[in-house]
């Protein structure tokens, strides 16, 4: 299954629940929330997304832990829980948080960052009873690698949301 029909997937899944994610991407600078956006009819199942590139706007932007960051670095598990809990949170409409964050953190390369190889990635997902992450090792270059995390992300939120992967 492609990227944009499991992106339509589950903008049709969210609409037809009344859910609504939010996004929080470092590695892969907005192409999560555009694979999402791009579909018609995704305003009604997104509130937004943040890009937090930059290590200390995770903590500024998101919530994520400050003395967390400056311990682990942003290619941590739980900076990724953390990012997902955050932006469901920032991202509220009306006062209600998001129904799911969202969240990508890794190292898209071409170097290694924090002793880190390119490819190493963590997705964060967040929604009323918790945050979780999963962690994935990519292959490939840089675009390749952006485009794997989209995929890695999108491919956890369909399965959380049980939407079939074909």
């Amino acid at each position: 299954m492609t990227a944009r029909s499991l992106a339509e997937r589950i903008v049709g899944e969210l609409t037809r629940r009344g859910e609504r994610v939010a996004l929080a991407e470092s590695l892969t600078g907005g192409l999560l929330t555009s694979a999402l956006v791009d579909v018609p009819g995704a305003s009604l199942a997104v509130s937004g997304g943040v890009v937090a590139y930059a290590t200390p706007l995770k903590a500024q932007l998101l919530g994520v832990d400050a003395g967390l960051l400056a311990e682990r670095g942003p290619i941590d598990a739980e900076v990724a829980r953390q990012m997902a809990a955050g932006v469901r949170e920032r991202l509220a409409l009306d006062g209600r948080a998001a129904d799911w964050g969202l969240a990508t953190t890794g190292v898209a390369g071409p170097d290694p960052q924090d002793g880190f190889a390119p490819g190493t990635l963590w997705v964060g997902i967040a929604d009323a009873a918790g945050a979780s992450a999963r962690e994935f090792r990519l292959a490939g270059g840089r675009a390749d690698i952006r485009a794997g995390a989209v995929a890695a992300a999108l491919g956890l939120l369909a399965e959380r949301l049980d939407v079939a992967r074909e």
